[in-house]
Order: C-alpha cells, then structure tokens, then sequence
C-alpha cells in the first residue's frame, strides 16, 4: 500500500508543474474539516452535492473508500476526489460490464470530486482525477464514475479529458430519490 501511496504522490507531484501555487496529495484526516467546509462552499455555488448530507464528512469517506486526494492552492484546501470499490446496483460499472465483457468487480468509482469556487480555472478537477486514474489503475481496476444528467460542466470535463461515455440510466440514490446519470469510463491508459 506505501508503495501506491508514494506512485500517487510522484503523480500530484507532477501535476504541480501545471500550474505554480498547486498541491495534489493523499487527505488525511485532518483534512475533512476543511474538506467539509469547500463542500459546503461548492454547495451554496453549484448545488453539488444535490442532497446535501446528515454527515458530510461521513459522505466524503464512505464504505469501500479506496483513497482520497485533495488539492492545495497557496496553502489552502482547493479540491477533493475519492476512489471507491464499486458497489452492487452502481450504474456505471454494469454499463462498462456490459460494454467490455469484464466482471464489474474489475472497475473502481471515481466519487466525490469537487473543487472550490475560487480555485476553479486552474486544471485542479483534471489533477485530481489524475491522481484518482492512476492509483486505480495502480490497483489493476479500472475507473469509472457517474454524475448527473443536469451537471452539465462536470459532463463536459469528462469529455474533454478523453472519458467514454457508457450510456445514461436512471440511478435509485439511499434517499429513495431517482436520478437519471450519466456514466463514464477512464481513458485506456
């Protein structure tokens, strides 16, 4: 585990070179206060996460949490992004089953991403799904990840970082509520 750790650090270290004043490396956990407070920064501005939770923190690590990353930008928490075991009825990993023949205990869910308001412009979302992508493929699993249909800027960042599109479904959330996704796959790496 040391050793994927330190290959997703050489990884947030290699993404500094893109832009001056920025950090991409593994939360700790005395990160989820701040994680907690852009959260509710990126809620108030774009509504995301669109059932804001009991527990955020509790959301930002959830069963099968693999990793976490978040950014830094002159010191201060920028953004978040965790990788997950897929989960059995996530939609996402069925749609790249059925697109590629492989069992979907061989994907990974990319989950939680998000950067704050005043960081944004900067190639922070793309850093840290980098980091994301590269422990995943690290673990020999590969990433997937869902969003929904009306975030149209997180649709169109994965489009323009190379993600295929899966398909769309409907997706039965823990609160009951229905949510049409859309899904994606990584780039073949």
């Amino acid at each position: 585990m040391e050793d994927l750790e330190e290959r997703a650090t050489v990884v947030a270290s290699d993404s500094r070179q893109a832009g001056a004043g920025v950090v991409v490396r593994p939360r700790r956990a005395d990160d989820l206060a701040d994680c907690v407070r852009v959260l509710g920064d990126v809620h108030a501005a774009d509504g995301y996460p669109a059932d804001w939770p009991d527990h955020p923190a509790a959301w930002l690590t959830p069963d099968g949490l693999l990793a976490a990353w978040i950014a830094e930008a002159d010191g201060r928490l920028a953004g978040h992004v965790g990788l997950a075991r897929s989960a059995p009825g996530d939609l996402a990993p069925a749609l790249w089953s059925h697109r590629t023949g492989g069992p979907p205990e061989l994907t990974t869910t990319v989950g939680r991403l998000y950067v704050a308001p005043r960081a944004r412009g900067h190639l922070i979302g793309a850093r840290l799904l980098a980091c994301a992508v590269a422990h995943a493929r690290a673990l020999g699993l590969h990433p997937v990840l869902d969003v929904l249909a009306t975030d149209t800027a997180a649709v169109a960042l994965y489009r323009r970082l190379g993600w295929t599109n899966l398909g769309s479904g409907d997706q039965q959330w823990a609160s009951g509520r229905t949510v049409t996704v859309h899904c994606f796959a990584a780039p073949r790496g």
